[in-house]
């Protein structure tokens, strides 16, 4: 069944059955550098924004898991630049989640340009959660979410 909600200048779309997740958004003027597109740095707070939405969505709480004493971290981020949006443009993020290993956690993310479905950045961010004494330990909701990532070839 799917979830829609519109916040703001966001659209948020939820396949609950598949686990499949999407934001829809609009690039701002003052994300923009003087090439008139948008800075690499600012593609990173949109992927960061559709995991915590999508976080939210499936019923984790930031502010609730830190007063567990639970930090979810992120440990690597890496993101592939296929092209620039511009001031106005719509676009989509998506997020998929899996598990890397026993302490690591993966977002499989991609953004594109909207209507066309235009590629402009793919990226793999790892995380892992720190309990109480600052060492990693994943909490049981996280399980549920994750599938198993595929094994590597080689």
């Amino acid at each position: 069944m799917a979830h829609e909600a519109g916040l703001n200048h966001e659209t948020v779309l939820m396949d609950m059955d598949n686990h499949a997740f999407a934001i829809e958004m609009d690039v701002r003027d003052y994300e923009c550098d003087m090439q008139g597109i948008v800075n690499n740095s600012v593609y990173q707070n949109y992927l960061e924004h559709a995991r915590h939405v999508y976080l939210k969505t499936v019923g984790i709480d930031f502010r609730d898991f830190t007063e567990r004493g639970i930090n979810l971290v992120v440990v690597r981020a890496e993101l592939d630049y296929r092209s620039s949006l511009q001031s106005g443009d719509r676009f989509s993020v998506s997020v998929g989640m899996v598990r890397e290993s026993p302490l690591r956690f993966a977002f499989l993310q991609e953004i594109r340009r909207l209507p066309d479905l235009k590629p402009v950045v793919k990226a793999k961010v790892t995380g892992t959660a720190l309990n109480g004494r600052g060492r990693p330990e994943l909490p049981a909701e996280l399980d549920s979410l994750m599938e198993v990532s595929p094994p590597k070839a080689g």
